[in-house]
């Protein structure tokens, strides 16, 4: 071989290389692509969907409290609130030992702590719940947070507070009798609060006591980047006593109406207009006995054009048309399941099905939103409280108990259990969230990264 054939095969062999590599190079950046276009955040409390669930795939079925863990972050009390996830940024809240309240801003990769900002003072606690239960929310610039104090304030994502109000200076501090626990909500660049609450104060809410002796239950839709008002509209009831009260979160909807969102409780579920807040539709059948004591937990979930509401104290789960005007009861109502409804956790769509959890009984219920057909039904086999709501994602629905049990189970055709994960450190209330292939639990004392 002469001198021009040995360069000639060695250009040859070094541009074969370099196309190798080109070509792994572009195979690389397709697949980051591809990862970076399918990875979702979980930017409130139920999810990007507003409904529980996320389109990630390859999450975790099996783990435990060594193994699958991508990091652990000790947290500086107990809350209900579930985190939210936006890039490689998470947000929580959090109680203190001092009753102070705060943010915190945790690195997703590591769970390193980037800050910790002190929104408020003076955490209470009553029952089961305390001052942090509402979530964080996020729109990718800012994150928003409301404690039960009535402070909401905004940070951006370096930890610089851009505003902060009080609701209960306002508008008077809020009459629940197990504080207050409703999420704030973001949709359409609007921000949306409700406090359905008592109309008068009783002698023994002493959390609420301020000298003014009447409230008014109301949604609030406030500019995110100034935190003023754009409307307040004042949401009557007939409800009595505690059943004027409601921990539920709003929920748009986009249906007949145009942009609507959806509130449940003091017996009612109600849609209003999201550019003025006006009432569209009301739809009773919730507490239809009229009980005192019966408040409502659950939040609304969207299914297939239908909205979907859970009575109080194990009262029917109720479906209705959405679209109406006016009182709908006798026309809108679609169907209601009364056989394993839920008290507390919100229910699941999730792959054009809806799931019910039963957390005092312990029963999944899968049904067909449109008609209400049983598909299937199952125990979770844990003899423990559900009051966190269930999250659908990669096939699967993954529930935690009170005791911080989580049950994995499929979302396929038929009741199937995946796994069952004792992490422990109760009492567990917030919500499992999944982003970028990774899920986020919250016990009382920590938050755990899983990751396969």
């Amino acid at each position: 071989m002469n001198s021009y054939q040995v360069k000639t095969a060695s250009s040859g062999a070094n541009n074969w290389r370099r196309l190798a590599v080109s070509r792994a190079l572009v195979l690389l950046v397709a697949m980051l692509a591809a990862s970076a276009v399918f990875a979702e955040n979980w930017p409130q409390w139920r999810g990007p969907y507003f409904n529980g669930s996320t389109g990630e795939t390859n999450l975790p079925t099996q783990w435990s409290k060594t193994e699958n863990i991508a990091w652990v972050a000790s947290l500086p009390g107990y809350s209900g609130a579930t985190p939210a996830v936006w890039g490689d940024l998470v947000f929580v809240s959090s109680p203190d030992d001092d009753k102070n309240l705060l943010l915190l801003c945790l690195d997703r990769k590591s769970g390193r702590v980037h800050w910790q900002r002190k929104v408020a003072a003076g955490n209470f606690e009553k029952g089961r719940n305390n001052s942090a239960s509402p979530s964080p929310v996020t729109d990718g610039k800012r994150v928003f947070v409301l404690f039960a104090t009535g402070d909401l304030a905004a940070f951006d994502f370096s930890g610089k507070e851009l505003w902060h109000r009080n609701l209960a200076t306002d508008y008077g501090r809020f009459a629940i009798m197990w504080i207050y626990g409703s999420s704030p909500m973001l949709y359409r660049d609007k921000l949306y609060v409700q406090v359905l609450q008592h109309g008068e104060v009783p002698e023994n809410y002493s959390h609420a006591q301020d000298g003014k002796p009447d409230r008014d239950s109301f949604l609030l839709c406030l500019d995110p980047a100034t935190g003023t008002n754009l409307w307040r509209h004042v949401r009557p009831t007939d409800a009595i006593s505690e059943a004027q009260e409601a921990y539920t979160t709003p929920i748009p909807c986009e249906g007949g109406n145009g942009s609507e969102i959806v509130v449940v409780g003091g017996n009612y579920v109600t849609a209003h207009s999201a550019s003025d807040g006006t009432e569209l539709w009301r739809c009773a059948g919730l507490n239809a006995r009229g009980e005192r004591f019966w408040r409502i937990v659950p939040s609304a979930v969207i299914a297939d054009g239908l909205v979907i509401a859970c009575g109080p104290k194990r009262d029917p789960v109720l479906a209705i048309k959405d679209g109406g005007r006016g009182l709908v009861t006798a026309t809108n109502l679609a169907w209601e399941f009364t056989e394993f409804p839920s008290d507390c956790p919100t229910p699941l769509f999730y792959q054009q099905r809806l799931f019910i959890l039963d957390g005092d009984r312990q029963v999944l219920t899968c049904l067909e939103p449109q008609t209400g057909r049983k598909l299937w039904q199952g125990h979770l086999a844990v003899r423990e409280i559900f009051r966190a709501s269930p999250t659908g994602a990669d096939g699967k629905i993954y529930c935690i108990s009170e005791n911080g049990t989580v049950v994995v189970l499929s979302a396929g055709d038929e009741f199937k259990v995946l796994a069952t994960i004792p992490m422990g450190e109760s009492p567990v209330r917030a919500s499992i969230a999944a982003a970028a292939g990774e899920l986020f639990i919250r016990t009382a004392k920590n938050l755990y990264c899983v990751a396969k």
